[in-house]
């Protein structure tokens, strides 16, 4: 497999070459542009990778662990009759778990997060074609699959009547 890399100097154009590659069956690998388009990340297929089920997990499985641990301590390994009140008093063991429920789910999230967005990755191959640093000033580009042999050339011919600046073989 290889990618292409077109350059686009416009929201119209871009939108117009994603429509027509994605209508003729190449799939979309990625899109940078100055600001967000929507309708873009909806052809490249861009998911919302959320980071709230590792946050939940890690948040109540340490809440329940540390609620466990105060619970067996309290009763088990050091009973302390304090005041004729149960050795089992809940209420008493509920702001620590919080706190280190709070805790875990941040660190957790932060995690998730590295991890979904591919930090730390130090090099894209996207940025060893020269043009690319202009994705955050003035141009739109577009990153295509496309199978080897004449496909790509259909593929390239196809980006260049969508009004792309340049098309270029790129490293996926």
């Amino acid at each position: 497999m290889t990618a292409v890399r077109a350059e686009f100097a416009s929201v119209e154009a871009i939108l117009a070459g994603a429509r027509r590659a994605h209508q003729q069956g190449f799939a979309l690998r990625d899109a940078f542009t100055p600001a967000p388009l929507p309708e873009l990340s909806e052809l490249v297929g861009a998911t919302a990778q959320g980071v709230r089920v590792p946050m939940a997990l890690a948040g109540l499985g340490v809440a329940i662990g540390a609620f466990a641990l105060e619970s067996a301590s309290a009763i088990f390994a050091y009973p302390f009759n304090s005041g004729g009140r149960p050795l089992f008093s809940w209420p008493v063991f509920l702001l620590m778990p919080f706190e280190v429920e709070v805790l875990a789910a941040a660190i957790a999230g932060f995690i998730a997060f590295l991890v979904r967005c591919g930090f730390p990755r130090l090099h894209h191959p996207f940025f060893d074609v020269p043009g690319s640093e202009r994705a955050t000033q003035d141009r739109y580009f577009l990153i295509v699959d496309t199978p080897d042999g004449e496909k790509a050339e259909d593929l390239k011919s196809l980006l260049r009547d969508s009004q792309a600046l340049s098309v270029v073989e790129a490293e996926p």
